[in-house]
Parts: structure tokens; C-alpha cells; sequence
């Protein structure tokens, strides 16, 4: 029996959700599957996926073939190079332990690129919002200086209107 390493969709329409599942080639893609390994939203950004990175290296061992797109996943989560290196610990170039360690290294310094992703993306939300707030606060300036504006010449058509009618009342008075 062929299996798959690939993406079953979940979700709404235009809001895809998927479940990263082991499943035999043959059956549907939203189909029946023989484990579900993680999920994937991306929706998000940047895009969350949950990985059980262990269970998806023993489907990889025992000859699963992921999809190009579960591939990629796997790739983000580490569970490729952990395969890559569980067969190094096979073949007796690494031990186990050297492996664990260069797996968590890659796994750090992947976690800080995450990080500063997410980091450079709150920044740039903030900024945005600074921006809005600055250009909101200049335009209610302007409509308040016109506000004033308006209501000083208001004034002055009223004073003027008020010095007229006292004229015209001394000048009928004389």
C-alpha cells in the first residue's frame, strides 16, 4: 500500500484550514487517512503549523512519499533533516547524540528567524498605526484651525452686522 504524506483541507470557503495527515495514495483527499500528523492555517501570518515531527519521521522511514507542498512543511519544521540524520545514526557516520545536536541547533536558530519575523512584522503594524495616528491627528488640526477660522470671520460678519444697525439707529435717531 502506497502512502502519502500530504494535506487534507478543513475549513470555510476562501478560508482554508488544512491537517497534515499520512494517508494511502489511492484514497480521497479529504478522504480516510492513517494518521493525522500536525495542521497547517495559513491564514495567519506568518502561517502556523503544528508538527508532530517524530510521528512524521517514522512514516518518512518507513517509505512515505510526502507531496511537494507537505514537503515543504516537513522542511520548515525540521522533520526532513531529522530523517536525513536518522539515517546518518543508521549508516554510523553520526552518533545519536551529535545528531539531537545539530537537530537543535538547526531547530534554534530557525526559532530566532521566526521570531524575528514575527518581531519585524509587529513593528511594522505599530509604525503603520503611528503613521495613521499622526496624519488623523493633522487633519483634525486643520479642520479645527478652519473651525476657528470660520467662526472668527462669524464673528466679525456679526460685529460688522451689529455696527451697522447702531449707525443706522443714531443716524435715525439724529
Amino acid at each position: 500500500m502506497p502512502v502519502k504524506i500530504r494535506l487534507q483541507r478543513h475549513g470555510k470557503k476562501g478560508k482554508p484550514f488544512y491537517w497534515i495527515v499520512a494517508a494511502d495514495a489511492r484514497s480521497k483527499r479529504d478522504g480516510k487517512y492513517l494518521e493525522k500528523l500536525g495542521s497547517y492555517n495559513p491564514n495567519t501570518n506568518p502561517a502556523t503549523i503544528e508538527l508532530d515531527v517524530n510521528g512524521a519521521v517514522t512514516w518518512l522511514q518507513n517509505g512515505a512519499q510526502p507531496t511537494d507542498t507537505a514537503k515543504a512543511i516537513l522542511s520548515y519544521k525540521g522533520a526532513m533533516l531529522k530523517n536525513h540524520l536518522a539515517g546518518g545514526v543508521k549508516k554510523g557516520a553520526l552518533t545519536e547524540e551529535q545528531a539531537e545536536a545539530k537537530f537543535t541547533a538547526w531547530l534554534d536558530e530557525k526559532t530566532g528567524k521566526v521570531d524575528s519575523k514575527k518581531d519585524g512584522l509587529a513593528q511594522a503594524d505599530a509604525d503603520a498605526k503611528a503613521k495613521a495616528l499622526e496624519a488623523e491627528k493633522a487633519v483634525n488640526d486643520a479642520r479645527t484651525a478652519a473651525a476657528a477660522e470660520a467662526e472668527a470671520e462669524a464673528k466679525a460678519a456679526e460685529e460688522a452686522a451689529n455696527a451697522e444697525t447702531v449707525e443706522e439707529t443714531s443716524n435715525e435717531e439724529e
